[in-house]
């Protein structure tokens, strides 16, 4: 009996083996990506499988059974199995297309914007081109209103990058990530006294928006995901992969001004390689004139400053008979000329079903030319020198003779050459996402100053004046770079239906280089507006880091889910730190509504650029003209001699709650409130007068608080007429952004406080509109900037200036003139909306200043260098604007 039923047991197994079928397919999302690490099982057994990198899947399975497709945070869905080939679209719970996948903001898996425990923007391609900005980021600025940036009054080096922020945190705390790659730093620090001073952050200026996909912008804290800079948030640049609809686009635009005149040609394209390989690449050349905006100099604020020493230059009536010819002093400011090359290129092949290498890489090369404040031929030339001792100056910038004399315009050259690149190898096996990754990025900036001079009294053994009469007017006065290399191993795992997890490990170097200038540009005063980089002051530092981190996301139920991520660094030169994040969700009313919040800790590590810079300046002093001054780092012997301690991380903890509603199929919005503390902030200081001079520092001096609400609500595809309507409503509003400790030392005034606490709007919002019908699409943008505050150097304590509220209006329209060719019009700023401030009093003391006309003719010279800056005063305004601004596009797509 054995026997036979040995005999039968086995039969029924080849029965069994026979009547198996394979089933194969790939699983896609609802825009058509690959999926990958997709459970794929058998229902009822323990057979399952993992979609590939492809999405790929091929499984074995009984005659008749049933295939359940689950993946974290997306419906699942069962399909019987008739046929041998099985494709899926998996949709998020809601039933939400996922076009709006986010990948940033979670180690784990990704989500859809909807069920994000985060605060997440999602900002296209199309967006950022209908907001008609020649940068990507001026484009984000009309598109996210909790980021800001604006042009500086006085550009030098900051010409090259405008410095940019979210939620009023200063630009070293947005971290900047390339396809989830941490980008490098500029290797410019921002010394002026303008938003921004004393940090530095990345050239996304540099980046072409035609090589963008899409944006996602976390606007959360975020240093255990990512590490040190990420305390505001992350902007995540995901670039094209597109290997059709290659397209050359040609700009041209101008001002209602009739200057700033702009000529742009972009190529983007892309293609498959091999079978199973493709490649997208960007070219872009750009070039913007010169825009100027100065304003009308007062002749008495001039006199007061700089006149009285010198019969026949410098007198009241010489200063008039000059302003008479030039209302402006001859100063140029505003917007600089800009030439750029840009080039990107983004990759991959796809080795085996379970393999995949990727590559990026971008190189920039922009050239600036800007201006400092025009010398006059009244300009003061330092504590008790005056023309007459001076009187090479005569022969430089004249004929010899005084009448002939009008004075010279110092210009600084800036050329920028910035590279990013990243290679990474992606696998998954068995259901196991691993990325390893190295990322190289650098920034090199060198700086020429043309028409200046050096007036040292220094003479060689000769006993012959080596400057003065014998100075150059053309030097190198240096530069600065920065370069990191990042390598990054990250691994991931959906385990279940509930429990995801992702961990990994980072180690970057990071080397910073101030680059010397030639003699000239730095001996004795230096050169004139720019002074050299001195050999003591130039060198080459170097640190590294090594961090790890583990990310778990737990869907308790659909409807519930928790994610936390602890993360610990090491750096060479400062110690280690430990920060955790902990977020969660919960959707209810049949998912309409969404409830999401996060607590979190987070660092900052000081920038080598900060621990380091040494060096001369020059700036302008209220009614004392342009002085030098000197700013020592944190470890130099003069800085042990003063007491100066090293600097530290910031430190901060993040609080986020939110909630998001869809009440109707197209109308969603989300309101999130944050509240972000800083302890320890780093700050570049108001000017002391030590032993060594008049100097500043870098320190750890107080904590601070910013909160505030941010507001997107969108309402998509309503029919008006034969066409379709679309409206988008975003805003921020901050609460609360102060200082809420004592300051370390006493070199924290109330112009640095305004600077970093009021200088950007307290309220922003943006509402839009798009109209599609027929072959046109049409929007319209208004943006609001809300009150900025300011206390300008010199201004009178019982007064304080405000940048009155303003909207700025562009219009947008697109033609499709055939299925290959497109037509597109900006006008951007239609009213020739332009910042407006008034003086305002602290006080009754204040008021009796405002009261009398001399007293504010007196504070209006002082804060705008007599009338030179009258539109956004000497430190800065709320919104940048040229006024309004026509430009034309040709799209031609192959």
């Amino acid at each position: 009996m054995k026997k036979y039923a040995s005999i039968v047991f086995f039969m029924l197994n080849i029965t069994f083996l026979f009547a198996q079928k394979e089933i194969s397919g790939f699983v896609l999302d609802n825009a058509g990506i690959a999926m990958s690490g997709v459970n794929v099982t058998e229902k009822r057994t323990n057979n399952s499988v993992s979609t590939d990198i492809n999405g790929a899947y091929k499984i074995n399975v009984k005659e008749g059974a049933i295939l359940v497709f689950s993946y974290s945070g997306f419906s699942k869905q069962e399909h019987d199995t008739t046929d041998s080939i099985l494709n899926v679209f998996l949709s998020e719970g809601g039933g939400q297309n996922l076009n709006e996948v986010v990948v940033t903001g979670t180690r784990a898996v990704p989500r859809s914007n909807t069920t994000t425990t985060l605060p997440i923007d999602v900002v296209s391609f199309e967006e950022l081109t209908s907001t008609g900005q020649a940068t990507f980021d001026k484009a984000l600025q009309y598109k996210i209103p909790s980021f800001n940036t604006v042009q500086t009054p006085v550009n030098d080096a900051t010409s090259l990058l405008d410095p940019y922020e979210i939620r009023n945190m200063g630009p070293s705390r947005t971290l900047i990530l390339i396809n989830g790659k941490r980008k490098n730093l500029s290797s410019l620090l921002y010394v002026q006294a303008s938003p921004g001073r004393g940090e530095t952050g990345a050239d996304i200026s540099a980046i072409p928006i035609d090589a963008i996909e899409r944006v996602e912008i976390l606007r959360d804290g975020a240093s255990a995901q990512y590490g040190s800079d990420a305390i505001a948030g992350v902007i995540n640049i995901i670039l094209k992969k597109r290997t059709d609809d290659g397209s050359v686009t040609v700009r041209t635009g101008i001002t209602a001004e009739g200057d700033g005149e702009m000529l742009g040609v972009s190529l983007n394209n892309g293609s498959t390689v091999g079978e199973k390989g493709f490649v997208n690449y960007t070219l872009d050349f750009s070039k913007v004139n010169l825009a100027n905006r100065p304003g009308k100099v007062d002749a008495d604020g001039d006199f007061a400053s700089f006149g009285g020493t010198i019969s026949g230059i410098n007198t009241l009536a010489d200063i008039k008979s000059f302003l008479a010819k030039y209302p402006d002093a001859q100063n140029i400011n505003e917007s600089p000329q800009t030439a750029a090359v840009k080039f990107l290129v983004n990759g991959g092949f796809v080795l085996s079903d379970e393999t995949q290498l990727y590559y990026n890489a971008a190189y920039v090369y922009k050239k600036v030319n800007s201006f400092a404040n025009y010398r006059t031929p009244y300009w003061g030339y330092g504590e008790g020198v005056t023309l007459n001792d001076l009187p090479y100056l005569l022969d430089f910038f004249g004929d010899g003779t005084a009448a002939s004399y009008k004075g010279y315009h110092p210009t600084f050259i800036g050329d920028l050459n910035d590279y990013h690149a990243s290679f990474g190898y992606k696998s998954i096996k068995n259901g196991w996402n691993t990325d390893a990754s190295i990322t190289a990025g650098g920034n090199k900036q060198i700086y020429t100053i043309e028409n200046s001079h050096n007036r040292s009294d220094i003479q060689d053994p000769n006993k012959i004046n080596i400057y003065r009469e014998n100075s150059p007017i053309f030097f190198k006065p240096g530069g600065a770079s920065f370069n990191h290399i990042v390598g990054n191993l990250d691994v991931s795992k959906v385990l279940s239906d509930k429990i995801s997890i992702g961990f990994g490990s980072e180690v970057r170097t990071e080397t910073f280089e101030v680059i010397a200038g030639d003699k000239a540009s730095w001996d004795g005063f230096g050169a004139d507006s720019f002074a050299g980089n001195r050999p003591e002051d130039s060198g080459k530092w170097n640190r590294y880091n090594l961090g790890g981190y583990f990310d778990l996301a737990y869907d308790f139920t659909k409807n519930f889910l928790v994610n936390g991520t602890v993360r610990y660094e090491n750096y060479s030169d400062f110690g280690g730190a430990t920060v955790w994040k902990l977020s969660s969700r919960y959707k209810f009313s049949n998912d309409k509504i969404t409830i999401r919040g996060s607590v979190s800790s987070g660092f900052r590590a000081p920038t080598l650029h900060q621990i380091y810079t040494q060096k001369s300046q020059y700036s302008f002093v209220p009614d004392q003209g342009v002085r030098v001054s000197g700013i020592i780092n944190n470890v130099s012997p003069q800085a042990r001699q003063l007491g100066i301690p090293p600097l530290d991380a910031e430190k901060s903890t993040n609080i986020t709650v939110g909630i998001g509603a869809n009440p109707l199929k197209k109308l969603n919005f989300t309101i999130d409130y944050y509240n972000i503390k800083v302890k320890d902030r780093i700050i570049l200081g108001d000017e002391a007068v030590t032993s060594f001079g008049t100097v500043v520092w870098f320190e750890n001096s107080f904590d601070s608080r910013t909160s505030g609400l941010d507001v997107v609500m969108n309402y998509s595809s309503l029919v008006l007429g034969t066409g379709e309507l679309g409206i988008n409503l975003s805003g921020n509003v901050t609460f609360e952004n102060k200082r809420i400790s004592p300051v370390a030392s006493d070199n924290f005034g109330a112009t640095l406080n305004a600077l970093m606490f009021t200088s950007r709007p307290e309220t922003k919002w943006i509402l839009g509109a798009n109209y599609k019908i027929k072959k046109f699409d049409l929007s319209l943008n208004n943006t609001y900037f809300g009150k900025t505050t300011f206390k300008q150097d010199g201004l009178h304590p019982n007064l304080r200036t405000e940048f009155t509220p303003k909207i700025v209006t562009d219009l947008g329209i697109n033609y499709a003139a055939t299925e290959k060719l497109t037509v597109t019009l900006n006008v951007n700023n239609i009213l020739n909306v332009l910042p407006e401030w008034k003086f305002k009093s602290e006080n009754t003391s204040g008021q009796t200043i405002l009261n009398d006309p001399t007293q504010v003719k007196s504070q209006f010279n002082l804060i705008t260098f007599n009338g030179r800056y009258s539109q956004m005063t000497y430190q800065g305004y709320h919104f940048s604007q040229l006024g309004t601004l026509f430009s034309l596009s040709l799209i031609y797509k192959f």
